[in-house]
């Protein structure tokens, strides 16, 4: 697991196209300049796992885009990448850290330590009812 690492956009849009299939290729450098840190993992020098900590220059720290490439699911690395991103979190001086999930995801989330607390949600790109 690196902190911080250097990476560029080719290298996190060719994981995120393995990862979700519905990715379309996009430039990290605005997400990166608001981010409290990301945490990549490598296997030999490729990049397999990423998750971003954006945070809101405070207090509270967001957990997004935990992604882990399909070849290499199901062995810990995801766990690894969120508890490296708690830790930055916590050692950057953030409060609290919150994360969105699907059901699906609920046994994952939990099993990093996070606990289900409500919370509102509007999907932007969608007509207001």
């Amino acid at each position: 697991m690196r902190v911080r690492p250097a990476l560029g956009d080719a290298v996190l849009n060719e994981l995120f196209a393995a990862a979700w299939p519905a990715h379309v290729a996009r430039g990290f450098a605005d997400v990166f300049s608001r981010s409290l840190a990301w945490v990549g993992a490598y296997a030999s020098q490729q990049l397999i796992g990423f998750v971003n900590v954006a945070w809101d220059g405070a207090a509270h720290a967001f957990l997004l885009d935990t992604t882990v490439h399909p070849d290499h699911r199901r062995r810990g690395i995801g766990t690894a990448l969120v508890r490296q991103a708690v830790a930055a979190a916590r050692e950057a001086g953030a409060e609290w850290i919150h994360v969105d999930y699907e059901p699906r995801l609920e046994d994952f989330y939990e099993g990093c330590g996070f606990r289900p607390t409500a919370a509102g949600l509007i999907h932007l790109t969608r007509p207001a009812p």
